[in-house]
C-alpha cells in the first residue's frame, strides 16, 4: 500500500493537503516551511516545482515561483527538499509541475529521481491524458501516483480515460481560472464530486479557491475526501518575509483551523 492509500484509507475526516512552492523563499527556509506544515497537522504536502510560466496560478503563486527561482531553486535542489522533509515524515510528498521541466530532466529519470526523493506522487499540470502515456509508464515505473485534474468541464467520456491513467487521488478544480483564495465556493460543487463519485472509487481531493474554515467545513460536508489549500498559504509566507518565527506561527495557526473544520463538516 503506498503512502497515498494508507493517509487516505486510515482518515478520520476528509484529509488537507497543504500547498507550498518548493524553494519559496529559499531552499532552506522552503524545508522549515514543510516541516511546519507537518506538525501543523497536514495529511499531505503538495510542493509547487517553481516554473517561469506556471499558466495554471495565479499571481499569488506566481510570485512565489519568482522567489524560489531567484533564489536558485532548480528540480535537483526541489528533490533535495523533498529528501530533507521525507527525513522526518511518513506524510505523502506530491509534486505539482509542468511538462516541460519534466520533458527536459527526461521523463523516466524525472520520475525516478522524484522517487528517490520521496515523492509519492505527481501532478503535471499542463498534461492532457491524450499525451500522459510515457510519463504514466514512468510514474508507474518509479512506484509513483500519476494524479490528475478533472473539472466541471471534462465530459463523461474524457473523465472514463482520465481514470484509466490516475492513481492516488484526483484533483477536482472547484472553479475554471487560475489557482488563487475566493470567497465563496462554486455552488455546484457538490454535485460536481457527486457526479465524479458516480464513476470512480479514487479519493476525490478539492482545490483552486479553498482559503477558510467555512470552506473545508462546506466540501467536508459536501462529500470531498480531501481539501487542496495552496495561495492563502503562500500568501501568509509572503507576508512574513524575513520573520521566519512569524511566518512559522502564521502557518501553525491556519492549518490547524483547516484541520479543525475537516473534522467538524
Amino acid at each position: 500500500m503506498t503512502r497515498i492509500e494508507h493517509v487516505f484509507k486510515s482518515a478520520k475526516r476528509p484529509l488537507v493537503v497543504a500547498f507550498t512552492v518548493a524553494g519559496d523563499p529559499d531552499p532552506v527556509t522552503s524545508v522549515s516551511i514543510a516541516k511546519t506544515i507537518v506538525a501543523s497537522g497536514a495529511d499531505i504536502i503538495e510542493f509547487g516545482v517553481p516554473f517561469s510560466d506556471p499558466l495554471a496560478d495565479g499571481p499569488v503563486i506566481q510570485r512565489a515561483d519568482v522567489r524560489s527561482l531567484h533564489s536558485g531553486t532548480n528540480p535537483e535542489s526541489v528533490f533535495v527538499i523533498v529528501s530533507e522533509v521525507r527525513k522526518v515524515t511518513e506524510v505523502p510528498i506530491v509534486l505539482l509541475t509542468y511538462y516541460n521541466i519534466v520533458y527536459l530532466r527526461g521523463i523516466a529519470r524525472f520520475y525516478q529521481e522524484a522517487a528517490r526523493a520521496g515523492v509519492d506522487g505527481i501532478l503535471i499540470a499542463d498534461m492532457p491524458v491524450e499525451e500522459s502515456d510515457s510519463a504514466v509508464l514512468a510514474a508507474r515505473n518509479a512506484g509513483i501516483d500519476p494524479i490528475f485534474m478533472v473539472s466541471e468541464t471534462t465530459s463523461e467520456d474524457r473523465l472514463g480515460e482520465i481514470l484509466k491513467h490516475a492513481g492516488g487521488f484526483l484533483y477536482l478544480v472547484s472553479r475554471l481560472g487560475v489557482t488563487g483564495a475566493r470567497k465563496d465556493l462554486s455552488p455546484g460543487i457538490a454535485s460536481l464530486i457527486a457526479r465524479v463519485r458516480r464513476q470512480t472509487k479514487l479519493p476525490i481531493a478539492v482545490g483552486f479557491g479553498i482559503s477558510s474554515p467555512e470552506h473545508v467545513a462546506a466540501l467536508s460536508a459536501g462529500g470531498a475526501d480531501a481539501v487542496i489549500v495552496g495561495s492563502a498559504i503562500v500568501a501568509r509566507i509572503e507576508e512574513h518575509l524575513g520573520n521566519s518565527a512569524g511566518m512559522e506561527e502564521a502557518i501553525r495557526e491556519y492549518i490547524g483551523s483547516l484541520c479543525n473544520a475537516a473534522g467538524s463538516g
